[in-house]
């Protein structure tokens, strides 16, 4: 029997400091800081090792939190995963509002990329001051045909790629203009 998930608590990440993160959720994404863990020993293992742990609200309930651990050793990057794979994407209700936010962040002083074409939505990327690349996106409209398909399609493609550890080409239309325009 499956275990019945309601939905994600939170997610946690690590960063560099825990005043700035804060801020930066705040300011540039309008997330409410709602509450902070701070203690000597993980309470999990037992483990000593001071750490300050912030959540902030993402919306709709969903979580998110981060942890400043000062005695542990630099903070760093899985040097052999590209920067663009691992990120936290964000939804946002529509086009003007994914516009908006990309020259809100551009005033902000950082580089976006996007918007990206996805097919089914397009988002914009950028980095936080930790170095965690975030996404924002918006979903276009697309038939339920449509979405049924690719849904249908997935199990199909993930035995593929199992086999050949080649991109399936059943949902390359997805990207097709992104890639005649690269």
């Amino acid at each position: 029997m499956a275990i019945a998930l309601e939905r994600i608590h939170h997610v946690a990440y690590r960063c560099h400091d825990a005043k700035e993160t804060v801020q930066f959720y705040q300011d540039l994404l309008g997330m409410d800081f709602m509450l902070v863990f701070a203690e000597e020993r993980a309470p999990s293992t037992k483990e000593p090792d001071p750490y300050m742990h912030v959540f902030l609200d993402a919306g709709m309930g969903n979580v998110l939190a981060f942890f400043e651990l000062p005695n542990s050793p630099e903070m760093g990057r899985d040097n052999n995963t590209p920067k663009w794979v691992q990120h936290i994407a964000f939804e946002v209700a529509d086009m003007d509002t994914l516009l908006e936010a990309k020259a809100k962040v551009e005033a902000a002083g950082l580089e976006v990329v996007g918007p990206t074409d996805h097919g089914i939505f397009k988002s914009i990327y950028f980095f936080d001051p930790n170095g965690h690349r975030l996404e924002l996106a918006v979903n276009t409209p697309v038939s339920p045909e449509k979405m049924k398909e690719i849904h249908d399609l997935a199990p199909a493609m993930l035995e593929e790629w199992t086999r050949t550890k080649r991109p399936p080409k059943d949902t390359a239309w997805l990207h097709e203009k992104e890639m005649a325009n690269a």
